[in-house]
Parts: C-alpha cells; sequence; structure tokens
C-alpha cells in the first residue's frame, strides 16, 4: 500500500460496512486520491538545521523520512492538523449516521492504476454502492504529495427494518 501512495498508483480506498446477517452494504468511507506533487515530479523538503546549503533539498518521487519539517509548501504540522480535522469529522459522524443493529464486517477496496503490481490472493471486487442512499462529503486535506477528498454513504433509517 505505502508503495502505491508513493509512486502514485492509488486513485481511491473505500471502506465498506456490511450487515453479516443481511449481507447489505450499510456505509461506505470512499476517499479519492489524487497527486498534487508539481508538474516535473519533484517536491521541496526543508529539514531543521544551520546550514542554509542543507535546508532545502529536492527530491524526486515521494519519499519523505521522519526528519523533514517541511514538505513542499506545508510544514508537517500543518498536514498533521488537516488529517487531524478529518478525524474529528469522522468520529462526530455519529450524530447523523444510523445506529447499525447487526453485526458487521469491513471491506477495503483499493482502486489502483492498471500499472499497480497487486499481489495474486487478491481479486476484482463489487463497488458495494448503496442504492437510494444519502452521501455527506466530509472535509478534504492535501500533503505536498497527495490530495484526497473523502465522503460516506449511508443507507436511510426508515429503509431499515426496525
Amino acid at each position: 500500500m505505502e508503495s502505491w501512495l508513493t509512486d502514485g498508483d492509488v486513485q481511491r480506498l473505500a471502506l465498506v460496512v456490511s450487515g453479516i446477517d443481511s449481507g447489505e452494504t450499510l456505509e461506505r468511507w470512499q476517499f479519492n486520491v489524487s497527486v498534487d506533487n508539481g508538474t516535473d515530479g519533484s517536491v521541496e523538503i526543508s529539514r531543521a538545521g544551520n546550514d542554509e546549503n542543507k535546508s532545502h533539498n529536492v527530491i524526486k518521487g515521494n519519499i519523505i523520512d521522519n526528519k523533514a519539517t517541511k514538505i513542499g509548501k506545508k510544514t508537517v504540522k500543518e498536514v498533521h492538523d488537516e488529517i487531524q480535522a478529518i478525524i474529528r469529522q469522522i468520529t462526530a459522524s455519529v450524530t447523523f449516521l444510523p445506529l447499525l443493529n447487526e453485526p458487521c464486517s469491513f471491506d477495503l477496496l483499493i482502486y489502483t492504476n492498471t500499472s499497480a503490481v497487486v499481489p495474486k490472493k487478491w481479486a476484482d471486487s463489487d463497488p458495494c454502492y448503496i442504492m437510494n442512499s444519502q452521501e455527506v462529503k466530509l472535509r478534504s486535506f492535501t500533503t505536498s504529495f497527495h490530495k484526497v477528498d473523502s465522503m460516506v454513504t449511508y443507507k436511510e433509517k426508515d429503509e431499515w427494518e426496525l
């Protein structure tokens, strides 16, 4: 997964929550991923340090080490803050999502470019769309490499058996 993300092969991730008893898709959390690394594929990484010549490096690809303090135009803190905001929004979604009244399982669907090397044990899957659903767009966040748009689709309460 990490190599797919760093190589720009991932287009979308979908976390599908299904009822074990009914087999129905109850929620579908979708994260659309687009590569956002400039026109030439290079990204500037800034590191903490006193030596001005070593404080800026330009690299090819999407490799980051844990010493980076700034990735492209954003600091690591800014990226973390955006991710924390979307996690808070996902956590707060319990206020509008219907209560899941049956045991559930989840599947992770990964949409990749056709050139991505996929493990042989993996199989193609149904997209698990929900008919007559509600859709809520969640916050987006960006790193200097990726832009991630997110949304949740869920089955309406009044269609559930009570």
